[in-house]
């Protein structure tokens, strides 16, 4: 180790920076996120610069680094330069190792005593990456993905557990059971809630599971379900809170379109069920799905229910969220992109236009018994965009619907197969047609429909080069 990371307080210390341009500004920026009294010796400041001034955030000493303006200030406490001048910067180096004040050049750590790390900042929790100075553009990119991968609310989550830090020690006297409390505790819901700012939920939560200690001398697992909606197929678009739920999961339920590289992203200790459907075959009934959700629920494990596009359309979503509350089980819904929007953009053209179309419906192509038939006056007459789920099957019944109400037999659609996928096939017909195109080019699910005036943007949003 090149460098021992060390936080240190310096609210209402003085701190000195040499330099007044974009690279001094952001050394002054971090001084003062830190509350340092920030004095800046510089004989002129640039924009960045001029911000902090005009906010008071500095005090600005004009001219050239020199024994004369150090004369008139208090002794900081630590310095950095940050000038284009070497002779400045070493004539500041010189002078704090005289002083023994601890000095910073900046992209020169020959002449450092201490380094600046890129920060990810969760007040009060802090994350500190260092390369040694190295390579400050590697540090960068990790704190690019730390950034991705830890919510702005773990803020919120220190504050509330330093708040519950000395009810825990007093509730639980080992130092060994403390540990183990908080890390049961910070495993589970407890911690989604309170960094989404459900406070009330996540001290329920907290009192609940203190008690639990204090009456049975140990906390009882509690399990939860996550139904996590994992996009229309490229697992790039992914949500970060999908990700993270998933990465944090003991079991994966998943279904017959979550591609294998979005259930690769879970642990690898994670147990893996498959609970795909398709036509007459279901690997585990409706029924059953939701029965081991509970079970393992119950269990203590956490549970992934990876469901392709998003949960609440056309997944079942709500049917297994209510199975769950009946069964007194905590779940968390994650928002996916679904396949009508993920695929449309994948395949050149938007869903709305103003010149084309005001709204767009969502269908059920593949009606199950007893359910209300689809509305083909309504939506031959809409001017809507019209996106059609698992409706290759049904097709004939989908182009002899809106033919009979009425809609042009020239109205473009778009039949896109493995949407968003590297094996995206699109196929662009008309209404009339459409029913021979899918069979010539022999097209089969998954695949979505999408009808309407918008799909010739198409040929507009094509690159000319």
């Amino acid at each position: 180790m090149d460098y021992l990371p060390i936080f240190v307080n310096i609210k209402q210390q003085h701190c000195l920076i040499v330099g007044g341009g974009a690279v001094a500004a952001r050394k002054a920026d971090l001084f003062i996120q830190a509350g340092a009294i920030v004095t800046v010796i510089a004989p002129k400041l640039k924009t960045e610069m001029k911000h902090h001034l005009a906010n008071g955030k500095i005090v600005w000493q004009m001219g050239v680094f020199s024994a004369e303006i150090l004369a008139n200030l208090t002794p900081p406490k630590y310095v950095i330069s940050a000038t284009d001048e070497q002779s400045v910067n070493q004539a500041v180096y010189q002078y704090c190792q005289q002083k023994n004040i601890p000095v910073n050049v900046a992209d020169q750590t020959q002449y450092c005593d201490f380094i600046l790390p890129a920060i990810v900042d969760r007040n009060p929790m802090t994350i500190a990456i260092s390369t040694g100075g190295r390579s400050p553009v590697l540090a960068r990119l990790m704190k690019a993905r730390l950034e991705t991968m830890i919510p702005s609310g773990f803020s919120k989550l220190a504050d509330l557990v330093g708040r519950y830090r000395q009810k825990v020690k007093n509730s639980i006297s080992s130092l060994d059971g403390r540990k183990a409390f908080w890390e049961n505790l910070l495993d589970g819901s407890f911690i989604d809630k309170a960094v989404h700012g459900k406070f009330n939920e996540a001290e329920q939560i907290l009192e609940y599971k203190i008690q639990q200690v204090v009456e049975n001398g140990q906390v009882e697992p509690s399990g939860e379900v996550y139904l996590i909606g994992a996009g229309p197929g490229d697992p790039d678009l992914m949500t970060f809170k999908a990700l993270r739920l998933l990465q944090q999961a003991d079991v994966i339920l998943y279904d017959r379109l979550v591609p294998i590289e979005i259930v690769d992203m879970a642990r690898r200790e994670a147990e893996r069920i498959y609970v795909g459907k398709k036509e007459k075959y279901h690997a585990l009934e409706q029924e059953d799905i939701g029965q081991l959700m509970v079970d393992l629920a119950k269990q203590g494990k956490r549970v992934a229910r990876l469901k392709g596009g998003d949960p609440y359309i056309f997944g079942r979503g709500a049917e297994e969220a209510e199975f769950l509350v009946k069964n007194n089980i905590s779940y968390q819904v994650v928002p996916g992109i679904t396949a009508a929007a993920g695929c449309s953009m994948y395949a050149g053209f938007p869903l709305t236009h103003r010149d084309f179309s005001q709204s767009v419906a969502l269908v059920a192509g593949h009606q199950q018994a007893g359910a209300k038939a689809i509305d083909y006056a309504r939506l031959a007459n809409s001017g809507d965009t019209m996106v059609f789920y698992m409706g290759i099957k049904n097709s004939p019944k989908i182009q002899q619907g809106l033919l009979e109400q009425g809609m042009n037999p020239d109205t473009p659609v778009a039949i896109i197969e493995n949407g968003t996928t590297l094996n995206q096939k699109e196929t662009i017909c008309t209404l009339e047609n459409m029913v021979e195109t899918i069979k010539e080019t022999k097209i089969k699910p998954p695949a979505l429909i999408i009808v309407g005036e918008v799909i010739k943007v198409r040929d507009r949003l094509r690159p000319t080069n």
